[in-house]
């Protein structure tokens, strides 16, 4: 499956972004989703995830009730859409997807098979 990741930009502190990550080759609905990011400098960090069925979404504490993961099978896109963003938010984001993931491993970026190129998102102070 191929991964295209879009909808990063320049935002304001405070502003929102919705992120897309729609998948090509094969339908990816019973796939674990996750996003990923990673800042000059710094390790690649879990942001969010969704599992395989759906049914479960996990987030990194920093992101907690700020951001939204969901996915749109119809579409064989999933969205995170990043609300009340701040500078330390500034990254590039990477979506990852694999059909194996269970709850365990669905927050570590080398358990997934396949990424996305990466979308820049810059928060403005």
């Amino acid at each position: 499956v191929q991964l295209q990741a879009s909808g990063g930009g320049l935002v304001q502190t405070g502003g929102s972004l919705r992120l897309s990550c729609a998948a090509s080759g094969r339908t990816f609905s019973r796939y674990a989703v996750g996003w990923f990011r990673q800042s000059p400098g710094k390790e690649r960090e879990f942001v969010a995830a969704l599992s395989r069925s759906g049914g479960s979404t996990y987030y990194a504490d920093s992101v907690k009730g700020r951001f939204t993961i969901s996915r749109d099978n119809a579409k064989n896109t999933v969205y995170l859409q990043m609300n009340s963003l701040k500078p330390e938010d500034t990254a590039v984001y990477y979506c990852a997807a694999d059909p194996g993931l269970i709850s365990s491993s669905i927050t570590m970026w080398d358990d997934y098979h396949y990424w996305g190129q990466g979308t820049q998102v810059t928060v403005s102070s």
